[in-house]
């Protein structure tokens, strides 16, 4: 089989690189051999998997070639797959340094990790992504469309095993009451600035079309 995200990503010097680990042989079996081109296209569980998560983080690059990681997050569902090759999601108003927006001009490229950490899955995926103003009165914001090239899972080893991110919704309550007490000492570390603990993130779920 022939594989979309080795196929971008294993470049001559990563290739080289693996030649030097001893892994080169390995990959070029399991990825090069020919044939049908695989994991270009998402399926049900890449499609499932995507609706379930609440956050991911996206890399753009600049013109002047240094990486931007940017983190996004909200309710289950707020990364919206639209069909197969395309995934959706509502940009709203944030820091408004756009950063990742002002890379997009010069460069479509964006690469995706989005993290189950209570179940210890990864899924890596690599696109092209478009930006226009939203005429969805349920999303008002950009809307950012994200044209698939490939992805690939992680091999779990190296993920941490967390279901503390779960908890927070349930133990807002308490976070919110301890803050109140922590309010003497915040302007030593954020002058001028409280953290509001009671506010969430969130673009709000949507109507989700899985994959023909």
């Amino acid at each position: 089989m022939s594989h979309a995200f080795a196929d971008i990503t294993f470049t001559p010097a990563v290739r080289a690189a693996q030649a030097r680990d001893g892994s080169r042989a390995q990959y070029a079996r399991a990825f090069e051999s020919g044939g049908e081109l695989e994991h270009a296209e998402l399926g049900p569980s890449e499609a499932a998997f995507i609706q379930a998560q609440r956050s991911f983080y996206m890399a753009t690059v600049s013109e002047t070639g240094w990486p931007y990681v940017q983190h996004r997050g909200g309710r289950p569902g707020f990364l919206r797959v639209v069909d197969a090759r395309t995934l959706v999601f509502t940009d709203v108003p944030g820091n408004r340094q756009f950063i990742s927006v002002g890379n997009l001009a010069n460069n479509d490229r964006v690469a995706l990790i989005l993290m189950d950490y209570a179940r210890r899955r990864r899924l890596k995926l690599l696109g092209r992504l478009s930006v226009r103003d939203s005429t969805d009165p349920e999303h008002p914001g950009r809307e950012m469309t994200i044209r698939v090239e490939a992805y690939d899972w992680n091999c779990p080893s190296t993920s941490p095993s967390d279901s503390k991110p779960r908890m927070c919704s349930a133990r807002s309550t308490n976070v919110t009451s301890a803050s109140r007490s922590w309010r003497p000492s915040w302007p030593k570390l954020l002058p001028g600035r409280v953290p509001d603990f009671t506010g969430t993130t969130g673009y709000g779920a949507a109507e989700l079309v899985p994959p023909p």
